[in-house]
């Protein structure tokens, strides 16, 4: 089996994101930031060599691919499948404001967010069943590179999956800031993790 690569870029800056405001289902853009950030990482993924790419529906996150599908010529797929955890009644409100106001479920939910979700909201083990299936999908239908662009809690989720990690360790295990990029090559030995949260301004890096 020869290697290839799976890579997850997650999207850029939101103005939600940039102020501690979860923000799952809530299909908001990104700020200019997070549109320059796209700009900046696409010249350089198309290193990448890429045979196809993989799109959550939201706005943030095709807006994010858009810039290297130009670059590439490659046409992103929607996957919804690849959304962003949904944060049920917390959707659009302040992490900070939930600490106090929710406090018995926020505390569940950090101590074990595999098992606990946000109210009316979204478990990590629920992610992983849904966003799993897409991973092992498009790696059955490309023999090449894979680009998934997607979100902060679902590429985290993933990525514990992939590296036999507790599923209730993803907030506090896996870095994925803004317009981050994280791989994985797959060779005969199953998935390796190459690099993690790389952006652009922190020394993102190629194979």
């Amino acid at each position: 089996m020869s290697s290839r690569f799976l890579h997850m870029l997650r999207h850029g800056e939101t103005m939600l994101s940039a102020d501690g405001t979860f923000c799952g289902e809530i299909d908001t853009d990104l700020s200019p930031e997070g549109y320059a950030q796209a700009e900046r990482a696409a010249p350089l993924l198309t290193k990448l060599d890429l045979e196809a790419i993989f799109v959550s529906p939201l706005q943030r996150a095709q807006h994010t691919a858009a810039p290297l599908a130009k670059l590439t010529k490659l046409t992103p797929q929607l996957e919804r499948d690849l959304r962003e955890i949904g944060y049920g009644t917390w959707d659009g409100r302040k992490e900070s404001e939930i600490k106090t106001t929710d406090a018995d479920n926020y505390q569940r939910w950090v101590q074990d967010p595999a098992i606990h979700a946000p109210p009316g909201g979204e478990s990590g083990y629920a992610i992983a069943a849904r966003a799993i299936p897409v991973v092992e999908r498009v790696l059955e239908a490309h023999k090449g590179n894979i680009l998934l662009v997607s979100h902060k809690a679902t590429i985290r989720v993933i990525t514990c999956a992939l590296l036999g990690l507790h599923i209730g360790r993803f907030r506090d295990r896996v870095a994925c800031p803004t317009a981050s990029l994280t791989s994985f090559e797959f060779g005969s030995r199953g998935p390796m993790l190459m690099r993690i949260g790389e952006t652009v301004d922190n020394g993102m890096s190629y194979p």
